[in-house]
């Protein structure tokens, strides 16, 4: 069974990357530590990232963060989707219009002009033909950014929610839940590593 699953690093005090994030300087100032257990050499946070890629069929991201990923300071051969693991899944964008041109040509991209609800079904589509042809269950990954995962959050698309808690303050940045619409959860897993608590969430 294919699930639409949202998974983001996010700092202690709810922020998803520091100041002035922008295409080349993603993660804004600071932001790097939201990810350090993606590169981290801890087996558990390896085990969580490898299992995360490659339960992905499809993965939703937003526009902004299709610019920084496709930008000249984006993914490449050896870090892309799931860091070092380089995941390949099919990616669908929200976005208001198409860009004029992609640089990352090898990897499948579907550009959504008409809503987070739509680009989600699509994903969808995509992961249960991935699952099909793999023979075994893969889920939507909504990856991000902040806006995007809340709004998906906020329209009730999600059935999880996965947090990477990252032991930093940034003081300020991209919130993740400022604003939200009220949502029940239930905590499906924890696992703490040298550096992140990693936390699952079902959503009621």
């Amino acid at each position: 069974m294919t699930r639409i699953i949202a998974d983001i690093s996010v700092s202690l005090d709810g922020f998803v990357t520091g100041p002035d994030p922008g295409p080349d300087n993603g993660l804004g100032t600071g932001g790097e530590a939201l990810h350090t257990w993606a590169f981290s050499d801890d087996p558990e946070d390896r085990r969580i990232l490898r299992e995360a890629t490659a339960r992905s069929g499809a993965v939703v991201l937003g526009r902004r963060l299709f610019d920084v990923v496709d930008g000249p300071y984006g993914w490449d051969d050896e870090t892309g989707y799931g860091a070092g693991e380089v995941g390949k899944p099919a990616f669908v964008v929200v976005t208001s219009s198409p860009p004029d041109a992609v640089r990352l040509t090898g990897l499948d991209w579907t550009f959504v002009t008409t809503g987070m609800a739509d680009a989600v079904a699509t994903a969808r589509e995509r992961a249960e033909a991935a699952s099909a042809a793999g023979g075994k269950d893969l889920d939507v990954v909504v990856m991000g950014g902040g806006t995007t995962v809340g709004s998906a959050l906020d329209a009730g698309l999600l059935d999880a929610l996965t947090l990477h808690l990252a032991p930093v303050v940034l003081g300020t940045g991209t919130p993740l839940f400022t604003g939200r619409t009220p949502r029940a959860l239930v905590r499906h897993e924890a696992t703490i590593t040298s550096t992140a608590t990693h936390l699952t969430y079902d959503i009621v």
